[in-house]
């Protein structure tokens, strides 16, 4: 296993590809994952090429998409079907799929086995989130606890964003690129729930409805409006 190399879960979205140069700024091999489970959006995996492109280096290696229709065939969600986006009756959006982090990345750790790499990289975050329990703090400690005594391995699982909002999002990929990595971020990822690219919007391409272009839009504001203030530390 090396301790200088990483997996990072690249969903083709903003955290994941802010994920993507976090690991590169610290990892000498850097792969990336992505999993087609039969998203309404899945257009997102069709970012992940020019989001790879625009970050290109010597550290960046291998890129892996695992098949995962059966999550989806398992899921009645609005992420899975043409279902309205709201709140569940127990306050769970209907946009949970149930299960879907704790799959990906024990398959992630899977992958990681055969591939030598001790880092595993995830955009999670408890504090612009849509209030999902597999992207909590504690969801995810005990999940690498459960992966390492279950594989007999020593993997790290990294959250570079589980403490940062949005705004801290941007600004972070803006110490780690510059104005070309947000400009690259903004105008190549999705995180439109409803798929949407053909209108490009200040803070990118998206619906401008749904919770994920709403929490987007609300994090490039705050992002905007504070660009003079101190940067997150990255």
């Amino acid at each position: 296993m090396r301790d200088d190399a990483a997996l990072v879960l690249f969903s083709g979205g903003q955290d994941s590809a802010t994920c993507l140069a976090w690991a590169l700024d610290r990892f000498a091999h850097v792969e990336t994952l992505g999993f087609d489970y039969g998203q309404r959006h899945r257009i997102e995996l069709d970012c992940r090429g020019a989001l790879r492109e625009g970050m290109a280096s010597p550290r960046l290696g291998e890129d892996h998409l695992l098949d995962l229709g059966v999550l989806g065939a398992l899921s009645d969600t609005a992420l899975t079907r043409e279902a309205e986006i709201a709140l569940r009756e127990d306050g769970l959006p209907t946009t949970f799929v149930p299960g879907r982090n704790l799959i990906f990345l024990t398959f992630a750790a899977a992958l990681a086995t055969r591939r030598g790499l001790r880092h595993i990289v995830t955009g999670v975050c408890e504090t612009d989130y849509s209030g999902y329990p597999d992207c909590r703090d504690d969801t995810i400690k005990a999940l690498q606890v459960a992966i390492n005594l279950g594989m007999a391995s020593r993997f790290v699982l990294h959250t570079p964003l589980m403490w940062r909002d949005k705004p801290a999002t941007w600004r972070l990929a803006e110490n780690l690129g510059g104005t070309a990595l947000v400009e690259l971020i903004r105008r190549e990822s999705h995180s439109c729930y409803k798929g949407v690219r053909e209108v490009l919007h200040p803070w990118g391409h998206g619906c401008g409805e749904c919770p994920a272009c709403e929490l987007r839009a609300a994090g490039w504001a705050g992002y905007v409006s504070g660009s003079a203030h101190p940067r997150c530390g990255s």
